[in-house]
């Protein structure tokens, strides 16, 4: 079939060379208008299910609330994990599917068991489920400031009403959450003495306002040709009118709000805050939509952006220097960019020089930008974006695309040559020696790419996140690869033929270099060839070595990103309040501002109303904009630990945003190592998560080491006196609706103002609420205006209560997170789970486990060994039936052990640190170190069958013929990954620099053992 294709390419050269050019203009046209993202859709397939429970402690939340949507979606179809989360006044669910279910799916699954779980919930509990979005899609925080005579209250308004209206209106935005400055509210605010006088009582007041301030239709009325729209119009335009509203009779006089309330603007109770480089502000955390392209969402955006600064309010600005996604994108793409630009250069270098001449180098550089672009085609066809991992795979294969071309024109110009010193009327036809030529060596050329596919196929087999990640970098790579194969069996022979085969000054001798080379390398194999068994001993030596050096490598799942950024997760002491934790939070923030690496600080503290993230007022988080100089940021990093370890009480955890949302998808916890402890009493749990803390804090290479903020708080727990209350002629339900009024505050209605709505709140004077004392002095006032104060109707007690209660897959846990630095995070976990074993005691029904990024690679590990091992008994087997000998089979897969040793060294040299990235690199080296051993033995044997030589000679000249494909092939390979290696540690080249390691320290030692190693083993061993 092969040969075919090469025979019917030459006889149809302007329709080859028409569809190359087709392919190059299309695939020019599709690669200017992909998308591009920093990394493949990473979004887990998840719903979170968000259901405000106001007032209610975290434990009723638990019991009434998380616990009956838990029981019913619990065990739905294609749940993987459950997670839960019970705080003051919220309950968040969130609901993870298999990677392979589909988005609406999910929510459709999600969405029929709620309708089964709104039955078991409390009256007015309404659960929600979130906007269909991921945490891999949040792509830019904005900041809204305003000059210190702006109140925090306008701030709020314009980011409110103005700001995110705006934004939630561009194509691609999912939600846009605001957190910080004040909510404006209506208050009416009771006033005890007067309800007394007028002998009214509370909650009449709040019967009568219920449905006060509403519109009613009243139909139409159609008089004689004349139809009228009747509208009851009960919604007040003023907060006078509010004011206005009759809420009782006394002695037949109209009792107004106004007489027993005082009704006025007032703000929110404040559950967040924020600020911008230290500057208190309203910030907006934008998410995308599944799909969406990040960079071009981020420049319509920012177009809407640069006009909403054009007409704010005079004194407001907006603060655009926060964490952008498309920023990391930007320089990520660039980089990798930069290293396909300076690896294609490099081959180009590699082909003049070998072959100094502008022919042969046209040909071989023809198959890079065909089988790129047509690499482009496939992925535009699959749905891929391009991104760091699409653009890695071409960048890894980039010096490999040129290989099948060089091998068939450095065949094609030595036949040509050969025929030309040969008197011109024994000379065979030019289309002749092309074709045969090229089909010399496409028995090498398909088999060698075939195997290179083959052991790229365990990439395909990954599941979970490490298949999302790495599965887009094999598609690029196997994909570019093969069209190579096409390119080299059909553009590169009509090329051949077309600039070779009519110009007879196209084809000339090896230059002085080239001849001393083979010369020299000829004299050594004459040594050689005498000692196999010794080679093969020596050979064998150095793979046991490498393959011993393997196993005692650290692992881990991925390496560290570098995304000139910083994630600060900054907790105080649960129950601390608001005031509090902002003064603690601002000592580090205020740090960070002065820093002069720091470039920009954005930080929330609380939870926003919208929030997904059930965190509470001691809890903040600062994202961080980094101006550093490569190797900086480690200097930068231990400065933010020293001086987060000077405040007292504040526990700080330092990741980057990207890597922070891959862990919290890994675990659900914003760590790479994350000790989960399961059991039903929280005290219990409390304990146990103490204990495995300090066992943590021993294992070296440990930092920021946390236990998960759950724990008592002080509460107020009002108890009725059941006699008392009786007497006063009061139901335990009718006091603890009168206590959430008094002192949470009760939504009574909306009053609207420029097309604006605001809560009105009813509540009893702040007064009660300044301390836990006054608390019991709240009046409480019967209908027939009789008013006793709280403590006399009811025993108010100081008690501790949970501040938040976690649940994963319908069990309470508590989680001790940590960060890995200096070592691998699977050498890291390992000890750990030895420590905590040791030395935490876990009672009857209590169990942990340990997760974290070391799971993903472990799993991905397991994969790719597994299927490796049956890719390469696949490999012997094909090479078995190309050669139709086991013993030539056995010497081409001599190839392996020496590429092993190469790569373990360069692992060994880069912080002997195996990631699944490494792993990558030696699927790959595998597949290209086979390519020179087909290459030389399959010569060997054409030399032998084909033109009757002695195995000696064959070996020899075979040997000899070989050396300059072979050192082009692999100089091309190896130099096109030079420019990736020397990027390490640069945004977007962090998987691919590993990688690229591994493979170029494989083709070293392979190439020169290949060289020196195989033909004595073949001059010792073949028949």
């Amino acid at each position: 079939m092969f040969d075919a294709i090469i025979r019917l390419s030459l006889r149809h050269t302007g329709l080859v060379v028409a569809l190359a050019l087709a392919v190059l203009g299309f695939g020019i046209a599709v690669a200017s208008e992909m998308p591009v993202d920093v990394l493949p859709d990473l979004s887990a397939p998840s719903v979170t299910v968000i259901t405000e429970a106001r007032g209610m402690a975290p434990e009723e939340v638990e019991q009434l609330v998380t616990i009956p949507i838990e029981q019913a979606i619990n065990g739905a179809t294609g749940v993987r994990r459950l997670r839960s989360s019970s705080a003051v006044g919220i309950s968040l669910v969130w609901v993870e599917f298999d990677w392979d279910v589909p988005g609406m799916y999910s929510r459709q699954v999600v969405a029929e068991k709620l309708a089964v779980a709104r039955s078991s919930l409390p009256a007015g509990i309404e659960p929600v489920m979130a906007p269909m979005s991921s945490i891999m899609g949040e792509i830019m925080f904005v900041g809204l400031k305003g000059s210190a005579s702006i109140d925090a209250t306008a701030v709020r308004e314009t980011a409110e009403w103005l700001v995110r209206r705006r934004l939630l209106g561009v194509p691609g935005v999912a939600q846009v959450v605001p957190i910080g400055g004040a909510i404006k509210q209506v208050h009416v605010v009771l006033d005890p003495d007067r309800l007394t006088q007028l002998g009214m009582d509370a909650a009449s007041i709040q019967d009568a306002l219920n449905g006060a301030f509403e519109n009613t239709p009243g139909g139409f009325i159609v008089a004689s040709d004349q139809e009228y729209l009747v509208r009851g119009i009960g919604r007040v335009t003023s907060v006078e009118a509010v004011g206005r509203v009759v809420v009782g009779r006394h002695h037949g006089v109209p009792v107004l709000l106004r007489d027993v309330a005082d009704v006025r603007v007032g703000e929110a109770i404040r559950r967040g805050d924020a600020s911008v480089e230290g500057t208190p502000a309203v910030t907006l955390k934008i998410q995308k939509q599944p799909q969406a392209n990040t960079l071009e969402l981020t420049r319509r955006i920012d177009v809407v952006l640069d006009d909403l600064q054009e007409s704010l309010p005079k004194g407001m600005t907006l603060y655009r220097k926060g964490f952008r996604q498309a920023d990391f994108i930007d320089l990520a793409i660039k980089n990798v960019m930069d290293v396909l630009r300076d690896g294609s250069i490099l081959v180009t270098l590699v082909l003049i020089l070998f072959l100094l001449n502008w022919r042969p180098t046209l040909i071989s550089l023809a198959a890079l930008p065909l089988s790129l672009l047509v690499g482009i085609l496939v992925l535009r066809w699959l749905g891929a974006s391009m991104n760091t991992m699409t653009l890695g795979g071409f960048a890894i294969a980039i010096g490999e695309l040129v290989d099948d071309a060089i091998i068939g024109v450095e065949n094609v110009h030595r036949r040509l040559r050969d025929n030309s010193l040969v008197p011109e009327s024994a000379r065979r036809p030019v289309f002749d020696i092309v074709s045969e030529a090229s089909r010399e060596v496409r028995g090498s050329i398909v088999f060698a790419t075939t195997i290179i596919l083959m052991v790229f196929a365990p990439l395909f087999f990954l599941s979970g996140l490490e298949g999302r990640l790495l599965r887009p970098l094999g598609t690029a790579y196997v994909v570019s690869i093969g069209a190579s194969l096409i390119v080299a069996l059909t553009v590169t022979p009509v090329l051949c033929l077309l600039l070779l085969g009519g110009t007879p000054h196209a084809v000339r001798a090896d230059w002085a270099m080239v001849r001393w080379m083979k010369a020299g390398y000829r004299r050594i194999l004459h040594g050689l060839v005498r000692h196999g068994a010794v080679i093969g001993v020596l050979s064998l030596a150095g793979a046991i070595t490498a393959t011993t050096a393997m196993f005692s490598f650290g692992r881990r799942f991925l390496p560290e990103f570098n995304e000139g950024a910083l994630n600060i997760a900054a907790a105080t002491a649960p129950g601390t309040s608001l005031a509090t934790s902002i003064e603690m939070v601002g000592r580090l923030e205020s740090f960070l501002v002065a820093h002069p690496a720091v470039a920009s600080v954005v930080r929330q503290t609380g939870r926003a109303e919208r929030d997904e993230h059930a965190q509470d007022v001691n809890f903040s988080e600062l994202e961080v904009g980094l101006n550093i100089e490569e190797g900086d940021r480690e200097r930068v990093l231990a400065d933010i630990r020293e001086q987060a370890a000077r405040i007292p009480g504040l526990a700080v955890a330092v990741g980057q945003p990207i890597s922070h949302r891959i862990e919290h998808l890994l675990s659900g916890v914003r760590a790479p190592l994350v000790l989960r402890i399961f059991g039903d009493d929280l005290d219990q749990l409390r304990a146990l998560a103490r204990q495995a803390e300090a066992a943590m804090k021993r294992v070296p290479g440990l930092v920021d080491v946390n236990v998960e903020q759950q724990t008592e708080i002080p509460q107020l727990a009002i108890r009725p006196r059941e006699t008392e209350l009786a007497a006063f002629g009061m139901t335990p339900g009718q006091l603890a609706r009168f206590t959430e009024m008094a002192l949470a505050g009760q939504v009574v209605g909306t009053w609207w103002e420029h097309q604006r709505s605001y809560d009105v709140i009813l509540r009893m004077p702040d007064a009660y609420r300044a301390s836990a004392d006054l608390v019991g002095a709240t009046p409480v006032h019967h209908m027939d205006g009789r008013a006793v104060p709280l403590s006399a109707v009811a025993t108010i007690d100081r008690t501790l209560a949970p501040n938040l209660v976690n649940r994963e897959n319908a069990q309470r846990r508590i989680v001790v997170s940590a960060s890995v630095t200096g070592r691998d995070v699977r050498g890291a976990a390992e000890d750990v789970l030895r420590s905590v074993t040791a030395q935490v005691r876990l009672p009857p029904q209590y169990h942990v486990e340990l997760g974290g990024e070391f799971e993903s690679e472990a799993r991905a590990s397991r994969t790719i060994l597994l299927l490796s091992l049956l890719a390469i008994l696949g490999m012997a087997v094909l090479l078995g039936i190309a050669f139709r000998s086991a013993r030539d089979a056995a010497l081409v897969m001599v190839n392996l052990p020496l590429a092993l040793m190469g790569g373990a060294a360069a692992v060994a040299m880069t912080g002997s640190i195996l990631s699944v990235a490494s792993l990558v690199g030696f699927i790959t080296l595998f597949g290209v170190a086979t390519r020179n051993g087909i290459m030389m033995v399959t010569h060997y044997r054409h030399l032998v069958v084909r033109e009757q030589r002695t195995l000696r000679d064959a070996v020899l000249d075979g040997s000899v013929d070989r050396l300059v494909p072979i050192l082009m092939t692999a100089l091309t390979a190896a130099l096109g990954l030079v420019p990736i290696v020397l990027a390490t540690g640069e945004p977007g080249n962090e998987i691919q620099a590993p990688m690229a390691a591994v493979i170029l320290g494989g083709l070293v030692t392979s190439t020169v053992l290949n060289l020196f190693v195989v033909p004595p083993l073949f001059t010792r061993f073949a028949r």
